[in-house]
């Protein structure tokens, strides 16, 4: 079944065949959907005919957002953590293990329901491709749940078993179970591997044979680094073959040379800094090197508890040097990147049918107007959801 979608006001494609711009704008546009997939881009006056049609009656379409970095399927509410940060105290990495106790607890329903709230929030925020993240079991029997959990929603799983080391285990102890027996528990339900490297998580050396382990296993590489401070590990993490970096505030010159070398994402997580009260990272300083930068929520809950891309926009345009069509594609085009996808975070031809509808006449809207409801209508693999708010329940 085909529908054309057409008397779009503006259409963002972020396909550069289209030309004028980065965002691959086309006024007075239409789009041709056959199933999942997109068949047609063009002019209103030019769109082909369709078994059905859909009138937009002049709004803005975008991509739907590629949210490539978040923690979605745990238990617990550590909001007493964030009042805590607000008060004068200063962020360190050790909350996480509340949240692993609490997911050892859970079963595998409320699991699921946690992650199907955050979803349907995330689906609220135009946001239609997720990364999802394991990382709260920290032993073989819940991080498999997780994984399993997170797969039944999204293909792009990664194996955060190396968050922080196991409290049960001395950290060689756990990084050789991390890479021995839990990677092959987890192994059917992941595309990804994800170290954590910091101080209070993971040093160099163990992040490298952990990402080696990951690669020899077949999966593609990310890594949390410089966060909190320098990391060394970068330049030989990228040497690897990762896909991304994450965080990426205290970054060296021979950081950004390794990343731009190697084609490595940046992938920019604002919403940890805004919770945290950190530095926000220099994305204008990754731009004008020419390294390919994405923004993505962190949605976790400890650190990044937002489920929304558009504050993760404002935040980037506001604090960290980009400008609104940077942050726009970084948000879209630049997740896909991030995640080594050429059919998302895009609206062409062959693309998986995924748009955004705005209340709104210009995408700048999202930035020039933080924190309004602007998301109207959300299209994902051709169907067009149904977009209600969901009631979290995140203790049973």
């Amino acid at each position: 079944m085909s529908v054309v979608i057409n008397n779009i006001g503006l259409l963002v494609t972020n396909d550069p065949s289209v030309g004028g711009d980065g965002l691959g704008q086309i006024r007075d546009a239409a789009v041709v959907i056959d199933g999942d997939r997109i068949v047609w881009v063009g002019r209103c006056a030019e769109a082909p005919a369709a078994d059905y049609q859909a009138d937009m009656t002049g709004a803005c379409i975008i991509p739907g957002f590629v949210d490539s970095h978040s923690h979605p399927v745990f238990a617990g509410d550590r909001s007493d953590e964030f009042d805590a940060r607000m008060n004068g105290q200063k962020y360190e990495a050790g909350g996480i293990l509340r949240t692993v106790r609490r997911t050892r607890e859970a079963s595998v329903g409320l699991l699921d329901a946690v992650m199907t709230g955050i979803l349907d929030e995330m689906a609220l925020g135009g946001t239609t491709t997720v990364e999802a993240k394991t990382g709260y079991g920290l032993d073989i029997e819940t991080e498999v749940k997780l994984a399993r959990v997170a797969s039944s929603h999204t293909d792009e799983v990664t194996f955060l078993g190396a968050h922080v080391v196991g409290p049960e285990y001395e950290p060689d102890e756990y990084v050789r179970l991390v890479c021995g027996e839990m990677l092959q528990a987890v192994r059917p339900y992941v595309r990804w591997i994800d170290a954590f490297c910091e101080t209070g998580a993971f040093d160099p050396d163990q992040t490298m044979e952990i990402l080696r382990a990951g690669k020899d296993a077949g999966l593609g590489l990310r890594l949390h680094a410089a966060q909190l401070g320098p990391s060394e590990v970068i330049p030989q993490a990228c040497e690897l073959g990762l896909a991304s970096v994450d965080h990426c505030t205290f970054l060296s010159d021979e950081d950004i040379d390794a990343m731009k070398a190697t084609d490595t994402v940046a992938t920019l997580l604002p919403a940890a800094e805004f919770s945290t009260k950190q530095p926000y990272p220099d994305a204008r300083r990754l731009l004008d090197a020419g390294v390919t930068v994405a923004l993505a929520t962190d949605c976790n809950p400890g650190t990044a508890f937002t489920s929304s891309m558009p504050f993760c926009l404002a935040i980037a345009v506001r604090e960290m040097g980009m400008t609104p069509e940077q942050a726009l594609w970084s948000a879209t085009a630049g997740g896909a990147a991030a995640l080594h996808r050429d059919d998302v975070g895009v609206i062409k031809p062959g693309a998986r049918a995924d748009l955004v509808g705005l209340a709104a006449p210009s995408w700048l809207h999202l930035m020039y107007r933080p924190g309004v409801p602007l998301i109207d209508k959300v299209c994902r693999s051709g169907r067009l959801l149904t977009l209600t708010q969901p009631r979290l329940r995140l203790d049973g």
